[in-house]
């Protein structure tokens, strides 16, 4: 087995970073056997150097080694691209064509940006996983393969399974073995080696003098975040190699290519939702709510007590609490105000003395009219005491006691026969 700063070398591999050896070291381990395995970490930090060395080191490094890039092959062909189709499968496969899968058969297959592959690709993919098994577009024969693979992406697969963007078991077929590259702010040590390299590599290829950084650009290539890793120190180093005629950089010169990405002062950012957060209005109200709740249940505990006690000083030396909990501060000031307010609505047992107080006390609502209720009559009574008055306001005459009663002359008699008047 092979020594990782062996590996290095003939892979091309620059740094120290203890991380970095671990996951070449990994790879080192794993290669001898037909793992399935997983390259995680961000773009750029040089993940299609770990399935290289898992190849050379296999007993596959005689056979192919194909590196597929899912993101870039549209969703309508991948399958075709990865499986192969046959003649009349769809419009314009005018020929059977293989897939990378038959293809690569002895060999391996990296499958870069995984992540991005479509639901349905990732069944077929998992059914290879499984048992060697895939099915051409447009065929019903089932053919059996025999390939390694390697997969990387820079998505977050937790992430996507949770979006329903990524199957959860193709994660776990694929992910037996997880090797995961450190970005390059994690490999601060690293950095200036890098720039060496690559400024040597741009000084032979452009046939021009090799650029040197002085102390304070150094500082400022190890403090910059570097969001594209590897691959934007390799851009920063070509850019100043062809661009600078001055061949020794300084700070302000290289602050010049580095793009402002704000400030990198640390934040602590808490993702998780803590009890006392509000996600809405809807539960701003109904805390409020609940306090006004339990402040009113507070108050009607504390009235009932004064109604009880009627001392104020004992009420508030029992319920020192809640009178704190109620108004605060400000409670002696407040709570006597409400003392005094409450001593109107007090209630207390009725006696006969305070019968003859009431009697005694000015009646305020003298003005007002008595109204005595008369005694219920009869409808017999009611009609016999009309019939009377009418015939006294009209001196006995029958005939104009009967129009204004509304009945006739003769009914009127036979009324006053009935009655005996």
């Amino acid at each position: 087995m092979e020594s990782i700063q062996a590996i290095k070398q003939r892979f091309g591999i620059i740094g120290n970073d203890p991380k970095l050896n671990r996951s070449i070291e990994k790879a080192i381990q794993v290669s001898p056997t037909d793992i399935s395995v997983l390259v995680t970490g961000e773009s750029g930090v040089g993940k299609e150097s770990i399935p290289k060395i898992i190849h050379q080191l296999s007993h596959r490094k005689h056979g192919k080694y194909i590196a597929v890039n899912c993101g870039a092959i549209p969703e309508g062909t991948i399958d075709s691209e990865l499986f192969g189709h046959e003649k009349g499968a769809f419009t314009g496969a005018t020929a059977t064509r293989s897939g990378y899968f038959e293809v690569a058969d002895g060999g391996t297959i990296f499958l870069d940006e995984v992540g991005e592959l479509p639901l349905t690709t990732q069944v077929r993919l998992l059914r290879v996983l499984e048992n060697g098994e895939f099915i051409k577009v447009g065929s019903s024969k089932v053919q059996k393969t025999d390939v390694r693979i390697v997969a990387a992406t820079n998505v977050n697969m937790f992430e996507a399974i949770k979006k329903e963007k990524f199957r959860e078991d193709l994660y776990y077929r694929l992910s037996t073995i997880e090797i995961n590259l450190p970005p390059l702010r994690e490999r601060k040590e690293d950095i200036h080696l890098l720039f060496r390299k690559f400024a040597s590599d741009f000084a032979l290829k452009y046939k021009m003098p090799t650029v040197k950084l002085t102390d304070d650009a150094v500082n400022l290539l190890v403090k910059y975040r570097w969001n594209g890793n590897i691959r934007q120190l390799r851009n920063v180093a070509e850019q100043v190699s062809v661009l600078e005629q001055n061949r020794t950089i300084n700070g302000i010169t290289i602050q010049n290519y580095l793009p402002s990405t704000g400030s990198n002062l640390p934040a602590v950012v808490n993702s998780s939702k803590s009890e006392s957060d509000f996600s809405s209005e809807r539960e701003i109200l109904y805390k409020v709510l609940f306090d006004m709740k339990s402040d009113l249940n507070d108050l009607k505990k504390l009235t009932m007590e004064l109604m009880k006690k009627g001392s104020d000083s004992d009420v508030q030396k029992d319920n020192e609490h809640l009178i704190q909990k109620i108004y605060g501060e400000d409670k002696d000031e407040e709570f006597e105000a409400a003392v005094e307010d409450l001593e109107v609505l007090s209630l207390a047992e009725h006696t006969d003395a305070d019968e003859s107080v009431v009697s005694e006390t000015e009646d305020k609502y003298h003005f007002a009219e008595e109204i005595e209720e008369e005694e219920t009559l009869s409808l017999h009574d009611k009609e016999l005491e009309l019939i009377k008055k009418s015939l006294e306001r009209h001196s006995g005459k029958r005939k104009l006691a009967a129009a204004e009663l509304g009945i006739s002359e003769r009914t009127l008699y036979r009324k006053i026969k009935q009655f005996d008047l």
